[in-house]
């Protein structure tokens, strides 16, 4: 097959939405649609006490929560599908919008009963700014929650999306009887039992067909048919280059924990979201069609195999053809490198894999070479843009609680930076190592991962700190009269750069104002 035929075939997507939405539940849907598992992992009785494929990390089949994203591929019409399932939690939101820049396009879950929610609004602020074609999918529609309608006008008004229904539900909570499919021109028959077969899907050519009386009872069918004369004038009819240029957004009705609506939306997804697209860096544009291999890593996890003490990180896939035990130039280090096991993911599960296409995700075992950002070419200089770290907004003194394993904890704190799940400041006057991270949780997180895999243990002091701002400055001279003031206020980052740690807004203020020179950024990419 070409190299063409294999960027055609691809699609790659993250799916984001605010904490329990049903994101995890979705995912696994899909994964049973494409045969990558037989059986759904989610199932919270107390008879089973499976944890969902796609959250493999201990501390997350503890809490019940995604903390890390999670990378899982299968084939489906034809086509290879990867899906990013990322954490829903604002307290790991750092690493959802690292994730978003591996994606081509995005699946926003949305809870009925609770519409549109901060962390939704937020994720979606990202996938805008980068014009990422969005689809929405409502779930939980077997429970009660919010009107049609008024979902609709949450998701332009909060979202600021061009909202385009190619489904609608027949119903709600115990009235839920189904969907109608726009798109297709069809209906498809709810089950509670979550039995649903293709002979639930019955053809309507025509709504005013009096057969839909029948079929859904004369109530709900006048219900329907007013409701869908109404979305056709109000709303905008599908439009494909529209949705390609994040410009207008389709949006489906279904219940993601009984497998409803779910094959609407994945077989519409399939027909219209966009293979590959072309990657921005500092030099040019990268078109996935250039014959020349070149990727960036945009997520490292540490210890994916704790008996072996081994990274991965992930690699997307831009241009050209990866095959296996071949060198590539690892641009950041000036040096050629080959990889003897790279591995496709089923969520924990791995495939080494001989090649990889435009839009594959594939981890290299990595032993300490890569850092989040850095780029792999056939010889090229490249410098990929858009995978910042953010400044942090949370800051504690980290301690040493058992002095026999500094060893261990050092390394495990580097590891776990490298990763991106929080950053670490070494104060210039102190040499003190501070952790910022987006959230409360992450302290927690780290705290466990070290104990765990690294067999170290670590206490936490609080820092009185507002803000984390990287410096820059034309002048020089301006740096190092910065440095002689302000110096217990300064520290250095994991690659050595400057960083201001104000205490308050009103401090970061004066720091601004008495040294106009210097520049302070909220970005390490500046």
């Amino acid at each position: 097959m070409s190299l063409q035929a294999e960027i055609e075939k691809r699609k790659t997507f993250g799916i984001i939405s605010h904490p329990d939405a049903g994101k995890t539940t979705l995912t696994e849907k899909l994964l049973l649609f494409g045969g990558a598992i037989q059986v759904a992992g989610a199932v919270k009785s107390n008879k089973i006490k499976k944890s969902a494929t796609s959250d493999f990390m201990e501390i997350e089949r503890q809490r019940g929560i995604s903390v890390a994203t999670s990378v899982m591929a299968f084939e489906y019409r034809q086509k290879k599908i990867n899906i990013l399932d990322t954490p829903g939690h604002k307290d790991f939101a750092e690493d959802t919008y690292r994730t978003l820049t591996a994606v081509d396009s995005a699946i926003v879950v949305i809870d009925v009963a609770k519409g549109v929610e901060a962390q939704t609004e937020k994720l979606v602020g990202v996938c805008r700014t980068r014009s990422t074609p969005m689809i929405v999918f409502i779930n939980k529609m077997d429970r009660e929650g919010l009107d049609g309608f008024d979902l609709l006008d949450e998701i332009e008004t909060k979202l600021g999306m061009k909202a385009c229904p190619l489904t609608w539900p027949i119903g709600m909570g115990q009235r839920f009887q189904g969907v109608y499919n726009i798109y297709k021109g069809n209906i498809r028959l709810f089950s509670a039992h979550g039995k649903q077969t293709l002979d639930d899907t019955i053809e309507i050519t025509d709504l005013s067909d009096p057969s839909l009386d029948e079929l859904i009872g004369e109530a709900a069918a006048k219900e329907l048919r007013e409701e869908i004369e109404t979305i056709q004038e109000i709303y905008p009819p599908f439009d494909q280059e529209a949705y390609e240029l994040g410009m207008l957004n389709p949006v489906f009705f279904g219940s993601a924990i009984n497998n409803f609506g779910v094959k609407e939306m994945l077989d519409c997804f399939v027909d219209i979201a966009p293979a590959p697209l072309a990657r921005h860096t500092e030099e040019r544009e990268i078109e996935p069609d250039e014959n020349k291999f070149t990727a960036f890593v945009f997520k490292i996890h540490a210890n994916m195999d704790p008996n072996h003490r081994s990274r991965i990180a992930f690699l997307r896939i831009c241009s050209g053809i990866f095959m296996r035990n071949t060198n590539y130039y690892h641009v950041r280090n000036q040096k050629k490198m080959k990889f003897s096991s790279p591995t496709m993911f089923m969520a924990s599960k791995k495939d080494i894999v001989e090649t990889a296409y435009p839009g594959d995700i594939i981890g290299l075992t990595d032993s300490g070479n890569f850092k989040i950002g850095d780029a792999l070419t056939e010889g090229e200089t490249l410098h990929f843009k858009g995978i910042p770290a953010f400044s942090p907004e949370q800051f504690r003194y980290i301690n040493n609680a058992d002095p026999m394993k500094s060893k261990q904890l050092y390394k495990g704190i580097d590891q776990l930076m490298d990763e991106g799940v929080a950053q670490v400041f070494t104060k210039l006057d102190t040499n003190r190592k501070i952790i910022g991270t987006v959230g409360a949780l992450q302290f927690d997180v780290i705290q466990y991962r070290l104990e765990h895999e690294y067999g170290a243990k670590c206490t936490y002091e609080p820092v009185p700190m507002h803000k984390a701002c990287w410096v820059s400055a034309d002048d020089p001279s301006a740096l190092t009269e910065l440095k002689s003031r302000r110096k217990k206020n300064l520290a250095v980052d994991k690659d050595d750069k400057l960083v201001y740690l104000a205490e308050s807004a009103w401090t970061l203020k004066m720091a601004e104002d008495n040294h106009p020179d210097v520049k302070f950024h909220t970005s390490s990419e500046f």
